[in-house]
């Protein structure tokens, strides 16, 4: 941060800046990061359906009493996940997955706390830049928002599912990551100013590009992780020795095969990793030849983490995606989207050169 501080030229620093509300959107991106952790070890160990009532309020409050976790046993016993996959289970093993779907829950309540209430005191004491007023509302619109999407994608399980709907899962995963991403383009404003309109580097609509494209292969991946596909071909670099997997289209039309066919899924989400990668290295040359002292800094971190990125994922493949490698393979995910974030936020500050 002080490195990108210093190399903004000081004509074109706003004076709407607040160091305040820089760290208040700093630990609000932490807690939207643990979010999105949580959801994923939530989704991977098959917790997610383990709370069957919508319950904003009063469900902060876990069951207290033994015959609290019968009563929430019994709802669970109702739902076909139950039924198909869980039966018999004790509630030892009901517990284990209860407190991992409450906790994100809890963990959605708490970030909405500190979000409102910090930007309440903000507005009362008429500390919120006018510029950036409605998009701070917006961001609350869209939490709330959120909550309601993540209902909707757990209602998608109880009724004819085991498991939630992978499109439900993709719309609440990506409004997570839109989130992220507009809390950091506002904290970087609200540390060093807002960005200008005019005379930005002639990188930047390929930076925002880039930042568009791992957004669409995060997308991808929740396809992957809401059907499983990443299970059924774990070979690298190819599918069992066949560069199209076996089953592609699954009997199914093209258009819908690429929705719901696993191997066209798993095959979707491996090559747009390739593409994506191969683009990151062309930006990041650019970004060398920039002559911006920060963009150079991008040059090297993001080909350092598209390189740990791809790593893990074949690993992640191999292994079957075990639970910790796929939440390593997660994070490697949310450090990319960030570094091709502050790229592109850069790129928006930055004089090009004469």
């Amino acid at each position: 941060m002080s490195a990108l501080a210093t190399s903004i030229p000081k004509p074109f620093t706003a004076p709407e800046t607040s160091r305040a509300m820089f760290w208040w959107l700093v630990i609000v991106a932490l807690l939207v990061i643990a979010m999105i952790m949580v959801g994923g070890a939530t989704r991977l160990t098959g917790s997610g359906l383990s709370i069957t009532e919508w319950r904003p309020v009063t469900g902060a409050i876990p069951p207290l009493t033994q015959e609290g976790w019968e009563r929430e046993l019994e709802l669970y016993r109702q739902i076909p996940q139950y039924q198909e996959i869980n039966r018999g289970m004790s509630m030892g093993e009901f517990q284990f997955i209860y407190w991992w779907e409450w906790s994100h829950r809890q963990l959605g309540r708490l970030l909405g706390v500190i979000y409102a209430l910090p930007f309440f005191a903000f507005l009362v004491m008429k500390k919120v830049p006018a510029r950036l007023n409605l998009r701070l509302w917006v961001l609350l619109a869209l939490g709330g928002l959120q909550g309601a999407i993540g209902w909707w994608m757990v209602s998608s399980g109880l009724a004819d599912r085991t498991e939630v709907s992978q499109y439900r899962l993709a719309v609440h995963l990506l409004m997570a990551f839109l989130i992220l991403g507009l809390i950091l383009w506002t904290a970087l404003e609200l540390r060093y100013g807002e960005t200008r309109v005019q005379k930005r580097l002639p990188v930047f609509p390929w930076a925002s590009a880039f930042w568009g494209a791992v957004l669409f292969q995060i997308g991808l991946g929740a396809l992957v992780a809401g059907t499983g596909a990443g299970r059924i071909y774990t070979t690298w670099p190819g599918f069992e020795g066949r560069l199209i997997p076996e089953g592609y289209l699954s009997g199914m039309p093209f258009w819908m095969a690429i929705f719901e066919s696993l191997p066209a899924i798993q095959l979707q989400h491996r090559w747009a990793g390739y593409l994506i990668a191969v683009a990151g290295l062309v930006l990041a040359w650019r970004y060398f030849q920039s002559g911006d002292g920060v963009m150079k800094r991008f040059a090297a971190v993001l080909p350092a983490v598209i390189a740990l990125q791809v790593a893990l994922g074949i690993w992640t493949l191999l292994s079957a995606s075990p639970l910790g490698l796929s939440l390593a393979h997660q994070t490697g995910a949310i450090i990319l989207f960030g570094v091709a974030g502050m790229a592109a936020w850069t790129a928006a500050r930055a004089l090009p050169r004469a």
